[in-house]
């Protein structure tokens, strides 16, 4: 997510949840398809629902695939990401879900995603906005 809010360079909206063990993990907004939704739809409703952020669509970042366990479960989870541009809303921890919500700078991102996969996939981000541009 890029804000469009005249703070100079692009920052990330990101979502920290609290893990069992008590950590708070940085991660992007995601989350499932609904009926009817495609991919992209979905990014904008989950970033809205998770981080108070309206969003559009500038470019794919990529698809990550995992499992994950709850509820004594294996689940499957495929998650496309997507650059969003922020064109309205506040950022906000409302999503019970959410423990805190920040905006970081792209720079920083490595340093503050808890997974790898993610840390992998905004390092596109930069060339993709010099694209977009």
């Amino acid at each position: 997510m890029v804000a469009d809010d005249g703070v100079t360079g692009p920052r990330a909206a990101l979502i920290g949840r609290t893990d069992r063990r008590g950590r708070l993990l940085w991660s992007l907004p995601k989350g499932h398809i609904e009926a009817g939704e495609t991919p992209e739809d979905t990014a904008v409703r989950e970033v809205a629902e998770e981080t108070g952020i309206i969003g559009e669509v500038v470019a794919p970042l990529g698809i990550i695939d995992f499992w994950f366990v709850a509820d004594g479960r294996r689940i499957h989870k495929t998650v496309h990401h997507f650059l969003l541009r922020a064109i309205g809303g506040a950022l906000s921890d409302a999503d019970i879900e959410v423990t805190e919500v920040a905006w970081v700078p792209l720079d920083e991102l490595n340093g503050r995603l808890a997974y790898a996969d993610e840390r992998a996939l905004v390092e596109r981000a930069p060339a993709l906005l010099a694209d977009t541009a």
